[in-house]
Formats: structure tokens, sequence, C-alpha cells
């Protein structure tokens, strides 16, 4: 693993705008009953934290750019297939009732999709570019962020 290579990763930028735009989209279409209130605080700094690194890996290191064909290139196929799979479930959620379950779904197979899906893709990514501060990165994300969403989902499955 390296520590990378400064620069602009114009991938980088292509995943988190396919991050961005459906989150954009869903803050004027958030499931009733939704809430941050009861969130874990620890969870959430995890989450924000990794949140502001993993943003910052994405754009500020070249080695996520495509740089021919290797066996390393698998990793950036899994990471991309990740993305689309987190696009497709965005728009089964868009197209359902979304409610909360909706909302915290698996998608085939995986578990608070919404959340886990996005990880994946980064933590694949960080593979691909053999940048350790992205694998970092999208582990603390992990922790934050999979883990209130699961939380979400534990309570509504409760309810």
């Amino acid at each position: 693993m390296m520590l990378g290579h400064i620069g602009f990763s114009y991938i980088g930028l292509i995943f988190l705008l396919m991050l961005f735009v459906p989150n954009i989209i869903w803050m004027k279409k958030i499931p009733d009953g939704y809430s941050s209130k009861d969130e874990s605080k620890v969870l959430q700094v995890f989450e924000r934290a990794g949140e502001a690194a993993t943003t910052a890996c994405a754009l500020l290191f070249t080695d996520f750019n495509l740089h021919g064909w290797s066996n390393w290139t698998w990793w950036f196929i899994a990471a991309a297939v990740f993305m689309v799979m987190y696009e497709l479930w965005w728009i089964r959620y868009f197209c359902s009732e979304r409610k909360l379950n909706d909302f915290y779904s698996s998608f085939l197979g995986i578990p608070v999709a919404g959340a886990t899906l996005p990880v994946i893709a980064f933590f694949l990514l960080g593979i691909y570019g053999k940048v350790i501060w992205m694998l970092l990165s999208s582990v603390i994300l992990a922790v934050g962020h999979v883990g209130i969403h699961y939380q979400h989902y534990k309570k509504i499955k409760t309810e």
C-alpha cells in the first residue's frame, strides 16, 4: 500500500457525484418518521470524520484515476459495480412509497444498502488506488454511517 500521489481524481469526483446527487434529491423526499435526533453521538463523530476524510481522499489522490489495464483494474471494476448498485438502490427507493422500511432496505442481499454499498465502493476504490488513507477513511465512515443506519433499521424492526 502506498500513501498516495496528490493531485485531482476525476474518478473520485464521479464517485462523489454518484454519492451526493441522490442524497440531495432525498432531502426533498425524506421518509415519514425519519429523525436523526436519537442517533449515537459517537457514531455521528465517526460518520462526519469518515465523510470528510473519504471525500478529501477521493478528490486529492490521482491514484484512483484510470491507468491502464492490470490485475488491479478488477478492484476498480468491483468498486464501480458497487456504486452502480448504490444508484439502483436509490432508483428503487425513489420509485417506492418512500417509507422508513424502504430507506433501510437491503439490496441483493446487502443489508442497509443505502449506507453499506457506497462504503464498500470507496473501500474497493482504496484497494484499487493502493491508498491507505482511503482504506482508513472508509473504515471510519463504515463504523459511523453503517452503524447509524443499522441502529435505525433495528429500531423500525422492533416497532
